[in-house]
């Protein structure tokens, strides 16, 4: 791929039409790749990438991934397609400045039926510390959402137990570092106001939520009254999340790529 015409996003955008997904199933009348396509290779070299420094990758390596067992050529072209980019992008990085009075703050977001051949949706989340990414996720979901609202209460329950180990290790950093521990919350963005206000007044039982398993409310909602994070809502446009949920448009994923701290070598 060295030669290759680099590419500008990871991913194409998905079409709405789920007959023409690149990235549905197997079809009966497609034939798999056999052992001289090196697709597992890819996708573990891929996975180990994006785990470490590449987060703007994670959500096209993990939608190839579920296709691991049985492989087609639409597939494959997907991988060649994030190596593509790889090439145009190859020195484009995680950038932590020296000095920077930001604390841990976290972005979370749902991609509601972002896989609608088994209808499921996918959980996002990002969490950065002095304006840089340090954790981030892009997983499908194991449980059915019934409603974006659903997926998106979620993801914010997956957000909130990272923000607990985040917020441990971040303290235990300063306090073997001779500093004061910060005792304020975590500010974790949702751009679902619905899920946002939920979190804040409670769980309430109605016809809108009675589907939704009250755990997903309650763990939340007890961090919140232990001060340990703060749910703020923010507009679609600005969470950063976004670019763990699904395919973007050019414009935009490259504005979530500079937001959680990725620049490239020659612009430092």
């Amino acid at each position: 791929m060295d030669k290759a015409n680099p590419l500008s996003t990871p991913m194409v955008v998905r079409s709405l039409n789920v007959e023409n997904d690149p990235f549905r199933p197997c079809e009966d009348s497609e034939e798999i790749l056999g052992p001289e396509v090196p697709y597992l290779s890819a996708i573990g070299a891929l996975m180990y990438l994006t785990n470490c420094t590449r987060p703007d990758i994670s959500f096209a390596v993990n939608l190839l991934a579920r296709f691991s067992s049985s492989p087609i050529k639409r597939h494959w072209n997907g991988i060649k397609h994030i190596f593509r980019y790889l090439q145009g992008t190859i020195d484009l990085g995680l950038f932590y400045p020296n000095y920077s009075k930001e604390g841990l703050v976290g972005y979370a977001d749902a991609g509601y039926l972002s896989d609608p051949h088994k209808a499921r949706s996918q959980t996002g989340y990002v969490f950065m510390n002095g304006g840089t990414a340090i954790s981030w996720r892009s997983q499908k979901q194991t449980l059915v959402a019934t409603s974006s609202n659903h997926a998106e209460v979620i993801a914010l329950h997956e957000a909130s137990r990272e923000c607990v180990w985040l917020r441990s290790m971040t303290q235990l950093i300063m306090t073997s570092c001779g500093l004061e521990k910060d005792k304020s919350p975590t500010p974790i963005y949702e751009d679902n106001a619905a899920c946002v206000s939920q979190m804040k007044e409670g769980y309430i039982k109605s016809d809108r939520t009675k589907h939704i398993p009250p755990r997903f409310f309650l763990y939340t909602q007890d961090l919140i009254k232990e001060n340990q994070v703060e749910i703020r809502y923010v507009q679609f446009s600005n969470n950063s999340a976004d670019l763990f949920t699904k395919s973007l448009p050019t414009a935009i994923f490259r504005k979530h790529v500079h937001d959680i701290g990725m620049r490239h070598v020659r612009t430092i």
